[in-house]
């Protein structure tokens, strides 16, 4: 057993989402947001040097050596699964290890809407999961991958930095390929895909043009893509795809997005009521005829107004979900009032009064 595992194993006893190992501190735990120290001492260079390299392979030690950040999936002995980011910072080497659940959570587990599983009966078109990171978006499409696989006869095809959820074939067939492992780039892999039969491709990030414009191709071509951007709205979203796009290609990356785009889902995480996890907060976007006209004609910045008259439909603003969750009391509202837009209207369920905007009182 490498001697890592028995931290790993700590934290995720514990019910952790993340382990940090760090020269000069002892290891850290996420939990429930917040980091917190596991009682051990400080970390010293060399041990936790030895620590990481007894993980990696030959090959990884050499690509580390050689001053590159590794991103990959580690198994430990009783088979926890973890994603693993190491890095280098001045005082020495440093892991993050992100705990993978051993089973994948259905959708209605993670409590995401209806509409969610609406936007899966699309035979093609754009789905995006969009937040920022370290807010569920891979566990979310891990459950959407996993919908499909059970209820539809598909070829899937998921590209993945590193792989994360394992998915066994059930009804459909999935395929899963690691990005340096398996493909080159996102955007070779998805080249490859698209000789290869599928049904739907999972996109783990659309980080490049070169990505986004093959995603769309796929999408209009008759596929059901699934990505995933670091943006914190539908908004930010629909104008990240475009504003990454070469000028030119700017109206036509607008038009894909109102014929092709089935929705955006954004999400954060936010601390429950009773302060022992977190829920995952969901701003939501169908691509109606309405949005799909302010696509076109670059008016992205009226569509707030749009999810919020659009409840019928299963659309909602973040501010409005949650305010929903504070009044079913599922989350804390001093955590709600931080992560909301508008915050005047979550002021009356503060409960810690430091969070308010002070009023200088002060007579000149």
């Amino acid at each position: 057993m490498a001697r890592l595992d028995a931290f790993l194993k700590l934290g995720r006893e514990q019910g952790c989402s993340d382990i940090h190992l760090s020269v000069g501190t002892p290891p850290m735990i996420r939990l429930h947001g917040e980091l917190q120290p596991i009682k051990y001492r400080e970390m010293s260079r060399d041990e936790l040097h030895d620590l990481i390299y007894e993980i990696l392979t030959p090959e990884q030690q050499a690509e580390f050596d050689q001053g590159q950040d590794l991103d990959l999936s580690y198994v430990d002995e009783d088979g926890g699964r973890y994603r693993v980011n190491l890095f280098r910072k001045m005082t020495g080497v440093a892991g993050v290890f992100r705990v993978i659940p051993p089973k994948i959570p259905t959708m209605k587990e993670l409590g995401l809407p209806p509409v969610v599983e609406k936007m899966l009966h699309a035979n093609q078109g754009l789905i995006l999961v969009t937040g920022a990171t370290g807010t569920g978006k891979t566990t979310t499409l891990a459950a959407m991958i996993d919908w499909l696989n059970r209820n539809r006869r598909y070829n899937i095809i998921t590209l993945e930095d590193p792989i994360e959820f394992m998915h066994e074939s059930k009804e459909s067939l999935v395929v899963q390929r690691s990005v340096g492992v398996h493909v080159k780039s996102f955007s070779e892999g998805l080249h490859d895909a698209l000789r290869e039969d599928p049904d739907v491709i999972l996109v783990g990030e659309l980080r490049d043009p070169e990505t986004i414009g093959l995603a769309m191709t796929a999408a209009e071509t008759g596929h059901l893509v699934l990505g995933t951007l670091h943006t914190t709205s539908a908004v930010k979203t629909l104008d990240r795809i475009i504003d990454a796009m070469p000028t030119e290609q700017k109206p036509l990356a607008a038009t894909f997005l109102a014929q092709h785009l089935q929705g955006v889902i954004s999400q954060k995480l936010v601390r429950t009521a009773d302060g022992r996890g977190r829920k995952a907060i969901l701003e939501i976007m169908i691509n109606t005829p309405g949005i799909a006209n302010l696509i076109l004609n670059r008016k992205i910045f009226q569509i707030p107004a749009n999810l919020q008259t659009g409840r019928e439909l299963g659309m909602q603003l973040m501010d409005q979900a949650l305010l929903e969750a504070i009044q079913n009391k599922e989350i804390d509202p001093d955590d709600a009032y931080v992560h909301a837009t508008d915050k005047k209207q979550f002021q009356r369920f503060v409960t810690n009064p430091e969070l308010l905007p002070q009023v200088n009182l002060a007579v000149s």
